[in-house]
């Protein structure tokens, strides 16, 4: 820990399916120098990667739809656009993402440009996604992408205009933060006139 305002006291596992649900008690040096122990519960599900694919000579992005039970329990049909993504599972982040974009979308991919580690939801999630760039062209493609059905995927592959992406998200219709993040980052990247992900 590099915090010396913060001191971890105990850690009891409420739950270990495909995420872990833990309640971590500590105590906290507030701003007046006074310490405060207080608890909250955390997920623990490990970093993650995001990458978002796109076609320099179409202006065309990837990416997917599928169904998110958690959006739908919050009251929302539950179907996602969403770049390709996927936990790191103890390999690291570049590894993970390549392999996820070939499962999910079809796509192998040259250089991925790490655009950086946002924290998604840090008031209770641990995981940081890594999140990147990368180029792609229709001869890319090497299979039929879809995810993993053992996994319970059935993802759809969405290829979509930038302009559209960006529609999309100003209009609320693509909500998930770390692919707002990417696409609003390659846009930006574009109208600078930057070296293309650089």
């Amino acid at each position: 820990m590099n915090n010396p305002d913060y001191r971890p006291i105990s850690r009891v596992v409420l739950s270990d399916g495909f995420t872990t649900l833990s309640r971590q008690e500590f105590a906290l040096r507030r701003r007046d120098g006074t310490w405060q122990q207080t608890d909250r519960e955390v997920f623990e599900r490990g970093h993650g990667a995001c990458c978002l694919p796109y076609d320099r000579e179409t202006d065309t992005v990837v990416l997917t739809r599928q169904f998110r039970v958690a959006v739908a329990y919050a009251g929302d049909d539950g179907m996602m656009i969403e770049a390709p993504a996927g936990h790191l599972d103890g390999v690291d982040a570049q590894t993970r993402i390549r392999a996820e974009l070939e499962e999910e979308t079809g796509y192998q991919v040259g250089t991925l440009y790490h655009v950086g580690n946002y924290y998604m939801s840090p008031g209770s999630i641990s995981a940081y996604q890594s999140l990147f760039l990368a180029q792609f062209t229709a001869a890319d493609k090497v299979g039929k992408g879809g995810g993993l059905p053992e996994e319970g995927e059935d993802i759809a592959v969405v290829h979509m205009p930038l302009e559209e992406a960006l529609n999309m998200v100003r209009e609320g219709r693509i909500r998930d933060g770390k692919t707002v993040i990417l696409i609003q980052e390659l846009a930006l990247r574009l109208a600078r006139g930057e070296a293309i992900f650089a």
